[in-house]
C-alpha cells in the first residue's frame, strides 16, 4: 500500500480510426478489502501511437507506464506486466463508459470506468499542519560516505536561540520519503511537527534512492538502512544547534530493528523509540501476520491452515538455499503446484500464473527479504544499553504486539537494562491509529494520522530523559 516507483516499457500500437473515442481520461473505483481505490487511465496519442499511463491516487503513484495496450472493436486490454496486474472491459455504445475487471496477484476485481477529468490532488488530512510553522524546517542534505550516496531531508529546530535535544525518525518497509507517506497520511510529518513544537529539533529523510535521495533502495537490506542512519547521526551531532549528549532515534516498524543496531553500537545515543518495533525473527513475524491480516480478510481456518504451510515451505528453502538460481527454480517448482491448485489462483491462464509466480520470487529472493527472515532483534537489544521506550497498538496485525512486546522486554532485562519501558497502547494499529479492528483494510479510510496519545507518550518520556 505504499508508494510505487515502477518503470515500465512503453509499447505503442498504432491508432485505429476511431480512435479519438478511447482518448483521453477513464477513471473508476477499485474496492479491494473494504478498501476504495480510486484509479485513473490516461490515455493519449503519440505519433499516431496511443501511450496509456495509471494513477491511483490513493495510495500516492502517478504516471506509472502501462507497458502494452490492446484494442480490437468494443474489448480493451491493458497489462502492466510488472504489476502482475491487467485491465480488461468493453465499451459501451456511446463510448463514455467501460464495464471491465481488474486483476492483479491472483485476484480479480470489479472496475468500472467513465470517461473524463478527476481530481487527483493529494488530500490533506486533518492532522498536518499548516504553513508558516511557528519553527524553522530547513532542507538539508547529508553523505553516506561508505555507500557513496547522498541522502536528502528535513531539520525542523526550534524558533530560538540556544541548543536543542534531537531525534532522527528512522521508517519502516518499503521505500519510504522523509514524511513516511502512505494513503495520503503523513505520519512522520505530524511526529515532527509536534515534536519540534515541544523544543525536540528532529531530523527526517527521504530512505536512499528514493524521492530526492540517491542511491539503490531496491539491493539494500536493513543493515545497509543502519548505515544511512549512522550518516545521519554524524550529520545531525556536526550541527552546532544541536545538544551531542541528547540525540536519539525513533523507529516505525523495521526502523525499531534499525534503532537498537546503532544504539548497539554507537554508545554516543542518549536513547531509541521503538513504535511497533519487533522482538522476532522477520520469520516468526511474518507468519503470525498473514494469519491475522488473512483471517480479518474473510479467509477460512482451510485457507489459513495451507496458507501457513506452504509460507513455511518456502522459508525454509530460503534458509537453506545458497545459490540463488537454484532456489528460484525451486521456488518456482513449489508455487506452481500449490497456486494452481487455489480457490483465487486456480483460474489464471498459463501466463498470468508465471507472471505471478515471478513476481512473487523476485521479492522472496530480494537481499532485503532474506536478511529480514533470518534476523533477530532479540540478540541486539541485549546489547542496548542506552534508555527504550517500545510502543505497540494492541489491535496491530502487522507486528503483532503481545508476542513481540515480551520478546522486546525479555531481551533487554537479559542485557541488563535497567532503564525501559514497554507500552501496549489500546485501540490503536500498525500506524498508531486509533481504529476498528486494526486490519490494513482501515488505513486509508481512517482520517487520523497518528494517536495524539502516542504523541504524548513519545514527547512525555524524551523530556524526562534529556540529559543536563
Amino acid at each position: 500500500m505504499k508508494k510505487l516507483t515502477i518503470l515500465l516499457t512503453v509499447i505503442f500500437f498504432a491508432l485505429p480510426s476511431f480512435s479519438q473515442n478511447i482518448i483521453g481520461d477513464w477513471s473508476g473505483k477499485l474496492h479491494v478489502q473494504g478498501i476504495q481505490l480510486r484509479i485513473v487511465f490516461h490515455i493519449i496519442e503519440d505519433n499516431n501511437n496511443f501511450k496509456v499511463t495509471l494513477d491511483s491516487p490513493d495510495q500516492a503513484a502517478y504516471d506509472l507506464p502501462v507497458d502494452s495496450f490492446f484494442m480490437k472493436n468494443t474489448k480493451i486490454k491493458m497489462v502492466m506486466t510488472k504489476l502482475a496486474a491487467e485491465y480488461s472491459g468493453t465499451i459501451n455504445a456511446a463510448k463514455n463508459e467501460i464495464t471491465g475487471e481488474f486483476k492483479q496477484a491472483g485476484q480479480s476485481f470489479p472496475l468500472n470506468l467513465k470517461k473524463g477529468k478527476i481530481k487527483t490532488e493529494k488530500k490533506k488530512r486533518y492532522q498536518e499542519p499548516e504553513k508558516p510553522y511557528p519553527y524553522i524546517s530547513e532542507d538539508i542534505t547529508f553523505k553516506n560516505k561508505k555507500a557513496d550516496i547522498t541522502l536528502a531531508g528535513t531539520l525542523t529546530l526550534p524558533n530560538k536561540k540556544g541548543k536543542f535535544p534531537a531525534v532522527i525518525l528512522i521508517s519502516g518497509s518499503g521505500a519510504q520519503n522523509r514524511d513516511e507517506e502512505l494513503l495520503e497520511h503523513k505520519p512522520f510529518l505530524i511526529i515532527s511537527d509536534y515534536l519540534t513544537r515541544k523544543g525536540i529539533a528532529v531530523l527526517r529523510f527521504d530512505d536512499r534512492g528514493t524521492a530526492k535521495s540517491t542511491g539503490n533502495f531496491k539491493s539494500a537490506t536493513t543493515k545497509d538502512f543502519a548505515e544511512d542512519v549512522e550518516a545521519a547521526f554524524k550529520y545531525l551531532s556536526a550541527r552546532k544547534e544541536i545538544q551531542k549528549n541528547n540525540i536519539g532515534l525513533i523507529g516505525h516498524s523495521e526502523g525499531g530493528l534499525i534503532a537498537p543496531m546503532l544504539a548497539a553500537e554507537n554508545k554516543n545515543v542518549a536513547f531509541i523509540i521503538m513504535l511497533a518495533g519487533p522482538g522476532l525473527t522477520g520469520e516468526k513475524i511474518l507468519l503470525m501476520q498473514s494469519q491475522l491480516i488473512g483471517k480479518a480478510g474473510g479467509a477460512t481456518d482451510k485457507e489459513l491452515k495451507a496458507s501457513k504451510k506452504l509460507n513455511k515451505k518456502i522459508y525454509a528453502l530460503l534458509k537453506k538455499e545458497t545459490d540463488t538460481s537454484l532456489l528460484k527454480h525451486k521456488i518456482n517448482n513449489l508455487l506452481s503446484k500449490e497456486l494452481k491448485n487455489q480457490k483465487d489462483t486456480g483460474k489464471l491462464s498459463q501466463n498470468e500464473l508465471k507472471m505471478l509466480i515471478s513476481r512473487q520470487i523476485n521479492i522472496l529472493t530480494s537481499p532485503w527479504f532474506r536478511y529480514f527472515l533470518t534476523y533477530n532483534p532479540a540478540e541486539t537489544l541485549e546489547k542496548v544499553t542506552c534508555p527504550v521506550l517500545a510502543l505497540f497498538g494492541k489491535k496491530d496485525m502487522q507486528v503483532p504486539p503481545f508476542a513481540n512486546e515480551k520478546a522486546v522486554k525479555k531481551a533487554l532485562n537479559k542485557g541488563g537494562n535497567t532503564d525501559f519501558k514497554t507500552i501496549i497502547l489500546p485501540n490503536l494499529n500498525h500506524l498508531f491509529q486509533k481504529c476498528k479492528t486494526g486490519s490494513p483494510a482501515e488505513y486509508a479510510k481512517i482520517e487520523q494520522t497518528f494517536s495524539p496519545v502516542a504523541l504524548k507518550e513519545i514527547s512525555d518520556w524524551i523530556l524526562a530523559h534529556i540529559k543536563n
